[in-house]
C-alpha cells in the first residue's frame, strides 16, 4: 500500500537521528534543569493527572479549529460569504493558540521514543510545525489586506496537518506509542502460590509469575506488594527497576508507580499498574488478582 510505502521510506531516513537525538536531549535537559517545576510540568504534559495521554486531547482543538477554517474559506470564496470572515479569522486564532499546547504535549511524549517511531515522530512534529507557521502566516495576510494569500496559505496548511495527522494515528496505533502496555489479563482469580517467602528480600524487585501473567514482588517496609511487572508506558520490566520510598522506577524511561495501589507518581506513564492481593501462606507468598 502507498501509505505502507512513505512510512517505510520516512524509517530509511537514518540522517533524521541525529538531529532527533540533539532535540531529544535539549528537551530532556531542559526539564531536568527545572527541578521540581520542571517534574511537575513533565506530568502535567503526559497526562499522569489525566490517566490518558493529554497530546491526543488536545490535538483536537486546532485540528477541529482549521476544519472550521477551511470550511467557512472555502464558504466564502464560492458563495460571497463575506459576514463568514470574521469568524474563521477568530477560529484560526483558537487553532493556533491550541497548537502550542499540543505541540508541547507532542515533544514531550516524543522524547521518550527511539528508532522507527522517533523518526516518523519527528517528521509528524515537523509537518505540523510547518502547518503551524502557514496559519500564523495565513493570519498575517488577512489581517493585512492580503485575504486571498491568507486563505490560499490555510488551505496548504490544511494539507500538511492532515498529513501529520495521519503519521500521529500510525504512531499510535501501528508503533503502540501513548497505548496501555502494561499485561492486564491472565491473572489468577484465585490465591496462587509464586514464590518461597523466604527468598524475596527487603528492597529488591523480583520477577515471579502468577498464572500466565508477569509480576514483580517487593518486600518494603516489611510489607509485601506485588505488582503487574509490565510497564504501562512501553513495556519496561520493572523488575529492573529502582525502588525509593515504596515505588518503583521503570529502568527505561522513569515512569515511576505506586507501590501500594499502582498508580502513577512519575510520567510518562499514564495508565497505572496492576496491582494483586497478597497473602502469605505455609511460607509461600500467595498473590491474586485484586477484586474491586
Amino acid at each position: 500500500m502507498w501509505w505502507e510505502a512513505i512510512l517505510n521510506a520516512i524509517d530509511r531516513q537514518r540522517w533524521l537521528d541525529r538531529p532527533g537525538k540533539v532535540l531529544r536531549g535539549a528537551v530532556g535537559s531542559a526539564l531536568a534543569r527545572g527541578g521540581l517545576a520542571g517534574r511537575w510540568l513533565k506530568n502535567a504534559l503526559h497526562g499522569t493527572w489525566l490517566g490518558h495521554p493529554l497530546h491526543p486531547v488536545l490535538t483536537d482543538v486546532p485540528l477541529g479549529a482549521w476544519s472550521a477554517v477551511a470550511v467557512l474559506d472555502a464558504l466564502d470564496a464560492f458563495s460571497g460569504r463575506h459576514r463568514l470572515r470574521s469568524g474563521a479569522d477568530a477560529i484560526l486564532g483558537v487553532g493556533l493558540a491550541a497548537a502550542v499546547g499540543a505541540a508541547a504535549s507532542g515533544l514531550n511524549d516524543w522524547q521518550h521514543t527511539h528508532g522507527r517511531p522517533s523518526r516518523i515522530g519527528l517528521v509528524h512534529g515537523s509537518l505540523n510545525l510547518s502547518a503551524t507557521l502557514l496559519y500564523a502566516t495565513s493570519l498575517w495576510c488577512r489581517r493585512n489586506g492580503a485575504r486571498g494569500a491568507g486563505q490560499a496559505l490555510g488551505f496548504v496548511g490544511y494539507a500538511l496537518a492532515f498529513a501529520a495527522a495521519y503519521l500521529g494515528g500510525h504512531l499510535v496505533y501501528g508503533e503502540r506509542i501513548g497505548v496501555d502496555h502494561a499485561t492486564r489479563e491472565g491473572f489468577p482469580r484465585d490465591f496462587v502460590p509464586v514464590l518461597p517467602e523466604t527468598e524475596l528480600e527487603e528492597g529488591k524487585p523480583r520477577r515471579a509469575t502468577a498464572g500466565e501473567a508477569p509480576i514483580v514482588l517487593v518486600r518494603c517496609g516489611g510489607q509485601i506488594y506485588a505488582l503487574g511487572e509490565t510497564c504501562s508506558h512501553l513495556g519496561g520490566p520493572l523488575s529492573q527497576g529502582t525502588l525509593s520510598d515504596c515505588s518503583i522506577t521503570c529502568p527505561w524511561h522513569g515512569s515511576r508507580f505506586s507501590l501500594e495501589d499502582g498508580r502513577v507518581l512519575d510520567g510518562p506513564a499514564t495508565y497505572p499498574a496492576p496491582r494483586l492481593e497478597v497473602r502469605v501462606h505455609n511460607g509461600q507468598i500467595e498473590v491474586r488478582a485484586a477484586r474491586a
